[in-house]
This record gives structure tokens, sequence and C-alpha cells, in this order.
């Protein structure tokens, strides 16, 4: 780890200043990731406040930044991570010994083009999912290995303060979106901020009194320790699930902007809350000083609490572990991938009139595209040994909407069907998966799109006569997860 040491030559100048000021507004959207003005010596200070993780770890092969929308901005994707390493004095508030944490709190931050809406996606820590190659501390990089815990990839290579490059490579991986940014906050900032802000309102859905956290039922106001244990606990709610704990976060998060929102630009909150954010803070170089992280943040001026949605990706139990659910987990991807809200939509769209909500052209400038499908180039290659077989798998996959599906020379004979996928396509692999039941998963530097090589497991789809219709509606298991950050905040706390 390094920390970022830029100094001001001389005062800072009074546009920054304004810059970190009008910042603060906006900082809880994105964990509070910058703060408010007071002059050279509070720039310098935050400045020296700030630490980064090295970029070198993150991936080579990564997907493609966001291009710009129409009329709008680009979108930016900002991994937040609460790691739960004891180091560093972080075992007095939560026990344990020392030592390199996992990343028990994973949100992926989707904030749109418009710069006036986000998405908040809370991904399961138990979630099993490929962990691709990632860098250890002698320079060498790991194989890939699949069915890994997802918050086991911050402990890859066991730096003392956790691996968050290894994470946004899993997590790019995982969902075919370019992270811009990571953030990694720890107990202690995390206790410091809440008191900075003199306490977040919150509501215990029961009384608990589990694992020495002790919290009284009801609606009422938590700040340090007692915040801590409220976003941390598992057991004494509902069925002791992260399920449950990560609902808790979500409501707490938004309870947190609007606490920082509400507050305005008022320097008896925002001075120590800058204090408090910049010192928990590890972030990447990106937003490695004081005015890298004012800029972005002011750039997020402008979302407002009711533009702001949290959502748990599709999943489901597998034994004591989490499954994401296919194709629904894809279909959310996809979403954000293509800047569509989580109704399908795209945020231009949402300002329409009725009647042109209603009746959309089928012109493709405003249909949204709901099929992540159609134009994936897709090749078929016949390793089964079974004359005839990648043709009609070509064909089923063009009944199932992919437009674009080619055949490929036949390949050596292979017991596996084996699905090969650019860098920046893995989202799109795993969709396949349902197609191909067993294939098995793997990168491919060279390929253009995906690569289905066929092995003696594959068994073709009879079902898959007629052309399916690209799906038009958000899967149930998206919108029964979806929480609006001004919700009630009593409502939908625990599971099970």
């Amino acid at each position: 780890m390094t920390d970022a040491k830029s100094r001001p030559a001389k005062g800072t100048p009074a546009s920054l200043r304004g810059r970190l000021a009008r910042a603060a507004g906006a900082t809880a959207a994105v964990l509070v990731l910058a703060a408010g003005g007071g002059g050279a010596w509070l720039y310098w200070h935050i400045d020296h406040n700030i630490s980064t993780f090295d970029a070198g770890g993150i991936a080579p092969s990564r997907p493609p930044a966001a291009a710009p929308v129409t009329g709008g901005g680009r979108p930016v994707n900002v991994l937040l991570l609460g790691s739960d390493s004891r180091d560093d004095g972080n075992e007095a508030l939560a026990g344990g010994e020392a030592g390199v944490g996992n990343s028990d709190t994973a949100m992926l931050v989707h904030i749109y083009g418009d710069h006036r809406h986000a998405v908040v996606v809370s991904i399961p820590r138990d979630t099993l999912v490929t962990i691709p190659p990632c860098r250890l501390p002698s320079g060498k990089w790991t194989t890939a290995h699949a069915n890994q815990m997802f918050n086991s990839a911050f402990t890859v290579g066991e730096f003392p303060q956790g691996n968050p490059a290894c994470t946004q490579n899993t997590v790019e991986a995982l969902t075919g979106l370019r992270v811009d940014h990571t953030v990694v906050v720890d107990f202690k900032g995390f206790a410091a901020m809440t008191d900075a802000v003199h306490g977040v309102d919150v509501c215990v859905p029961n009384d608990v009194d589990s694992y020495g956290i002790k919290l009284a039922k009801g609606r009422q106001t938590l700040s340090g320790q007692q915040a801590l244990d409220y976003v941390r606990a598992r057991h004494g709610f509902g069925d002791g699930s992260d399920i449950g704990r990560m609902k808790r976060q979500q409501a707490f998060v938004a309870s947190l902007i609007k606490k920082v929102q509400g507050e305005g630009l008022n320097p008896a909150t925002l001075l120590p809350l800058a204090d408090a954010a910049t010192k928990s803070l590890t972030v990447d170089p990106g937003l490695g000083t004081a005015v890298k992280l004012a800029d972005f943040a002011q750039s997020l001026r402008n979302i407002k609490l009711t533009d702001i949605n949290f959502v748990t990706v599709p999943w489901r139990y597998s034994g004591e572990r989490v499954a994401l659910i296919h194709p629904d987990a894809d279909r959310l991807w996809n979403l954000l991938r293509q800047d569509d809200t989580l109704d399908g939509k795209s945020t231009g769209q949402e300002a329409a009139s009725p009647s042109s909500s209603a009746a959309p052209s089928a012109g493709p400038s405003t249909t949204p595209s709901a099929s992540p499908a159609a134009d994936l180039p897709v090749t078929v290659s016949n390793g089964s040994g079974t004359g005839g077989l990648a043709g009609q798998a070509a064909d089923a996959l063009r009944a199932k909407g992919y437009r674009n599906v080619v055949l490929g020379p036949d390949a050596s004979p292979r017991g596996t069907t084996l699905i090969g996928y650019a860098p920046d396509q893995r989202g799109a692999a795993e969709q396949l998966t349902q197609y191909f039941t067993g294939a098995t998963l793997r990168v491919d530097p060279s390929a253009d799109g995906v690569t289905v090589t066929l092995g003696r497991d594959y068994a073709p789809d009879d079902s898959a006569a007629t052309p399916s219709a690209p799906p038009t509606t958000v899967p149930v298991t998206i919108a029964e997860n979806t929480r609006p950050a001004d919700s009630d905040l009593c409502t939908d706390l625990s599971f099970g």
C-alpha cells in the first residue's frame, strides 16, 4: 500500500475550496468519498490522510470503459468494499485476532450516464464465483480458481491490508462491467464516520443479544460501536444469514445518504466527516488525492435520494454457500452495461411522456436492448465426435435469440463442452451455460466474443424449435430484491 502525498505549492485556490465544499453534499452517495473545504491546511490534511492501493494488481485484460450516453456523460462504476481486517486497531472494535480480513461487504455502485441516478448492487460474501488471475506480493500471478467464495478474493496473496485489486478483477470478470474506482473502508473508519455525522437513524427489527452485540428493538440513532454492530451482526436477526445483514446495510447506507444530504454544507458536520472519511478509506490511484476525490464527488452532486435504488444480485442457496441465479443475474449485469434502469428503461425514457412510453417506436434508437445475446458473436465447433452436432447447436442458439452464430472448424475430441470467452464477455459466457449444462468456462484473449467447443456431454435441446422472444420484463428475483433508497427505515430488514 502507498500513501498519496501531493501538496499544494501555495494556498489552495478558491475554486478548489469551493469544489471541496460542494462535493460534500454528494459524499454519501459513494460512502463519503470526499468532503468540504476549509483552506489550504484542510486540503493538505485531507490529502495526507488518503491511502491508495497498487494498481499494478488490476488485470491487464479488462472490460472496456463505458461510452458516454447521448445527451449525458459517461456511466461510472464504483466498487465499495468493507474490510473486516482486525489490523491497525480494528480488533478493539470487532474482536478477534489481527490479520488479513475478508471483504464481507461488497457493493457495486452504477452511476448512470446522466449522473442523476444510481443503482447499488449488493453481492453476497458467500457467492461462489471464479476468482480470475490475481497478482501476488512476489509479482507473480495466480491461475483462475472456480467455485471460490467471493470474499476470499480479498485475501489472495495475504497482503497486510488485503487485495482490493483482486476483488476488483473478480467483479469485472463476473459482471462484464469495468470498475472505474474501488474504495475500501475498515471497521475503525466506519465507526468514525458515523460519529462525525452525530449518528445515523436506523430501525432494529427485534431485540438483539447475541455474540456480545446488544441492540434494542425500534427506531433509534446509532453511532460508533453500536452503528458498527448494527451493520456487522448476523446472529440475532432473522435466520442469521449474510442476506439479512445486507438488507440492513442497504437501509443504513440510504439513511447515511439522507443524513449527509440533509445537513447541506454545514461545516460543523462536514469538516469532521471529511477528516474521518479520508482517514478510513483506501482507494485506487484514480481517487488518490483530495482534488481527485472532490472533482469526482462534485460530478455526483445532482443524485438525489429518490433516484437511488439498492438491489441484491439474484441468488439462491447452494448448500451453505450462495449461487447466482442464471439468466437473471446476467440480465441485471446487462441492464447496467446498457445503462438501463432496473425496469429495463434508459434514464432518458423515464422522462418521456406517458404516450411515448406506452407505445415505443420499433426503431433501434428507442427500444431498450432487452436481449444481451442478440449481437454477441458466437462460434460453435464440434469436438463431440458426432457429425452434424455443431449445426444443431447453432440452430438452437439462433432459436434462443442469438443472431450472430457461425460454425467453426471441427475440434479435437473432448469429453466436456468448453466455452471460451473474450475478457470482457464473462457475463455472456455464463449466460450460455444454461444451454450447455456442465460446460467449462475459460478466458480466451484471442476470442472475438464467445466460442463453444462441443464435447461428448452435449445433448441437443429439441425444445428450441422456434425462436424465443427476448425478455421484456425484469425477472422477479430482481424486482423483489430492489430497495428504493427513500424506503421506510423499518421495511424489509431481515431474511428468513
